[in-house]
């Protein structure tokens, strides 16, 4: 079964578009995968999304991090394929439907694995309208690596941790 791990970031952020009701105008900057048919990452830039849509469309699961409400949207102008129609694993929706409120993934990274991100995505766009590209992919792929752990994590011991209120809290999970 090739899983395809998936996150992306944006060139534009939501004020600048309008606000959240428009995240299909926040455009791509770049995009990270992970396959575990390939057992590598990779980088994706706006000129290599029909590439980056190809191993989505081709992956047996892809599983991302608010990747059904955001990322799929941002790809929307790039494609007239549903991306919504992929076999895919929102951990975040997973989440909130079972907690009743949304989580950050860091707080989930930081109490299941014992790392913090390394940015945000404020600062991507920052980095990117720097022309520091090489930042941006770094940050988008460390982001990849804690879904991917994350996400290997439940499926092995079936439940994961949060952050509520600094405090870690165990949540079963069934995936």
């Amino acid at each position: 079964m090739n899983i395809v791990y998936f996150d992306l970031e944006t060139k534009y952020l939501a004020e600048e578009v309008g606000g959240w009701d428009y995240i299909d105008r926040m455009e791509l900057a770049v995009a990270v995968t992970y396959s575990t048919q390939r057992g590598n990452f990779a980088h994706y830039t706006e000129q290599d999304v029909d590439s980056l849509i190809d191993e989505l469309c081709n992956a047996d699961l892809v599983v991302g991090f608010n990747i059904l409400h955001f990322d799929y949207t941002v790809l929307r102008p790039y494609t007239t394929r549903d991306l919504h129609q992929l076999r895919s694993f929102d951990i975040l929706r997973y989440l909130h439907q079972h907690l009743g409120h949304r989580v950050r993934l860091d707080s989930c990274a930081k109490a299941t694995l014992g790392v913090a991100k390394g940015g945000d995505g404020l600062q991507a766009v920052r980095w990117f309208r720097e022309g520091q590209l090489d930042k941006v992919l770094r940050y988008c792929a460390q982001d990849v690596d804690i879904v991917r752990r994350l996400h290997e994590y439940g499926r092995q011991n079936r439940y994961i941790y949060i952050l509520r209120y600094q405090e870690r809290v165990r949540v079963p999970v069934n995936w």
